[in-house]
């Protein structure tokens, strides 16, 4: 079984930078991709992006897309998604899931699932 773990939430300002971290552990990621999803008071989980394991191909959400950034360190088995010119809408818990693809897991299909790192963003 996969455990997930996110790190690195906070309080910043409006266009500020933040990078948040996921550590995989329980299996050795040799194919499949990881994603990023938040949620926010009183709204629908949206996909924020995603990255495959070995090509590194990554995908994002258009609300995000030009500002945040996703890279893996496969090494460690983790991915990071890095936050910049943060705006107080991308205030939210952000949570990370594994997945069989980038496609699978824009559709919002995924394996495992991160309990979240909450992320607010002050105007």
């Amino acid at each position: 079984q996969v455990q997930l773990v996110e790190s690195g939430g906070g309080l910043v300002q409006a266009g500020d930078s933040l990078r948040v971290s996921c550590v995989a552990s329980g299996r050795t990621f040799r194919d499949g991709a990881m994603g990023w999803f938040r949620q926010a008071p009183g709204k629908e989980r949206e996909f924020v992006g995603a990255i495959n394991w070995v090509s590194g191909y990554s995908t994002y959400g258009d609300s995000v897309k030009g500002r945040f950034t996703i890279s893996r360190e496969n090494a460690k088995s983790t991915v990071y998604l890095q936050m910049n010119s943060l705006k107080p809408e991308d205030t939210a818990v952000y949570h990370c899931a594994s997945g069989a693809s980038t496609a699978t897991l824009r559709l919002g299909t995924f394996g495992s699932w991160g309990r979240g790192t909450q992320v607010t963003v002050s105007s």
